[in-house]
């Protein structure tokens, strides 16, 4: 993307990362448009002009409003530049657990909203031959851990959606970045997160463990918000959107044995994969 200012839309910008990236941003004399489903929480935000910072309420479960706000931002700013996609939040909890409620707005905050917003920005941003999407996702886009079944079924439908995206929109000079961050300490673990009703079947178990440490706020946090938000900001005004970006030492580590892992599987049912050819391929 070329250098010079440009128009940003953030989503689930009231707190965490998403807050992280508007200060960011704000603080490197860029406009954002920024929205959540509170924008009161935005109001001690004060950039200078005014002008850099526009908010919206957005809830990205309603598929009408977010194609509301976004044209909503376009009209007050222009065009749209770069959208981040940061809007989420985690479940944690055995699958078995999980209500049906539950499972349904999950999927909805976590991948069907991305998706919908995906749809509402692209026609601004082929007119105007140029843009990029990131789309935060998590090492668990990567990588399963008991406890976040539903979570991680979210992450990985994220991951897929987008590279394909990726690979549809290049002609149109617009790139994807998926953002796999490592643990860090935000609302993710505090207010933002949910916990399902726990079955006595499942004590003493990894499940068990893992939402005692949520409840209990034991969960240890390597990375560094500002640096991230600074890492995020900095990819997407590279001239070539990286497809994936790895934030933490804990992604890089927890990713890294995963694909190794994935890869080595692979290599021992090779033989398998090849004897189920037909005869005449």
């Amino acid at each position: 993307m070329t250098a010079g200012a440009r128009t940003w839309l953030v989503t689930g910008s009231s707190a965490g990362l998403g807050r992280a990236i508007v200060t960011e941003l704000l603080a490197r004399g860029e406009t954002v448009a920024a929205t959540a489903r509170n924008p009161d929480a935005l109001s001690d935000l004060r950039p200078s002009p005014p002008s850099l910072l526009w908010t919206a309420q957005l809830d990205v479960t309603d598929p009408e409003r977010i194609r509301q706000v976004v044209d909503d931002a376009v009209d007050a700013l222009g065009h749209i530049d770069v959208v981040v996609s940061n809007a989420g939040y985690g479940l944690f909890g055995a699958a078995e657990e999980a209500t049906r409620d539950q499972v349904e707005r999950q999927i909805q905050t976590n991948l069907t909203g991305p998706i919908h917003l995906a749809q509402a920005v692209l026609p601004h941003l082929r007119a105007r031959g140029h843009g990029r999407i990131i789309q935060i996702s998590s090492i668990a886009g990567q990588g399963a851990a008991p406890g976040m079944a539903v979570y991680c079924a979210t992450k990985r439908g994220v991951e897929g959606f987008f590279e394909s995206l990726a690979a549809e929109v290049k002609s149109f000079g617009i790139g994807v970045t998926i953002v796999e961050p490592g643990s860090v300490r935000t609302s993710f673990f505090d207010r933002g997160k949910e916990v399902t009703a726990a079955l006595p079947a499942y004590a003493g178990t990894p499940v068990a463990a893992l939402r005692d440490r949520v409840e209990d706020g034991r969960v240890s946090c390597r990375g560094d918000l500002a640096k991230m938000a600074g890492a995020i900001v900095d990819a997407a005004t590279r001239p070539t959107a990286p497809l994936r970006l790895a934030l933490g030492s804990d992604a890089y580590r927890l990713i890294r044995h995963g694909l190794t892992a994935r890869l080595a599987e692979l290599e021992e049912q090779k033989h398998i994969a090849l004897s189920t050819d037909t005869s005449y391929a």
